[in-house]
């Protein structure tokens, strides 16, 4: 059985899934890391451990693209919006490994100086108004600027965008800017 996409596997699999050095032309095709866990569900694939500044966040951020979201009730992202992101992401030529998904839910009291001061984002993608940290000026909403060494775009929550197709269409001519 071949599976497109590694979310859908979360449905036929219950186990965890390791890979192994030598199944790194699987990973890259589907955009696993190699030699990290990926146990059937969307939401630990790619997953880094706290680290010092206490971050943890989804993705390897290679190419310095940080996504920040707020989902309340869950640990990095809905599953049907990281499918979605996904899919953007391909369209823009990324993939999870470029880039670093940050539930700022999960953190209290973030601040934009502590996000850009660990992760160094030279674009950054704030995806609703709770995404946005405590500290940073009001951004107007999807206005691309400049903001020191980083391009930052703020516009829709994914659920804001799922129910309006005008949302959809703004967001994508905004983002592929990035």
């Amino acid at each position: 059985m071949t599976v497109e996409n590694p979310a859908a596997l979360r449905f036929i699999i219950g186990e965890d899934l390791y890979l192994l050095k030598g199944d790194k032309s699987i990973a890259l095709s589907k955009s696993l890391p190699v030699g990290e866990t990926f146990d059937s569900s969307p939401q630990k694939a790619s997953s880094n451990e706290p680290t010092v500044s206490g971050f943890k966040y989804l993705g390897r951020n290679n190419k310095r693209f940080l996504v920040m979201v707020h989902y309340a009730d869950n640990e990095f992202i809905d599953d049907t919006h990281l499918t979605a992101l996904q899919n953007i992401l391909k369209r823009m030529e990324l993939y999870m490994d470029d880039v670093a998904i940050l539930n700022t839910a999960a953190h209290d009291a973030i601040t934009f100086e502590a996000v850009t001061g660990y992760f160094k984002p030279e674009k950054l993608l704030l995806m609703g108004q709770k995404a946005v940290p405590q500290d940073m000026e009001a951004p107007v909403l999807n206005q691309p600027r400049q903001l020191g060494n980083c391009l930052a775009l703020y516009s829709f929550s994914f659920d804001e965008m799922m129910s309006s197709n005008e949302n959809k269409r703004v967001f994508w001519d905004q983002v592929k800017t990035l």
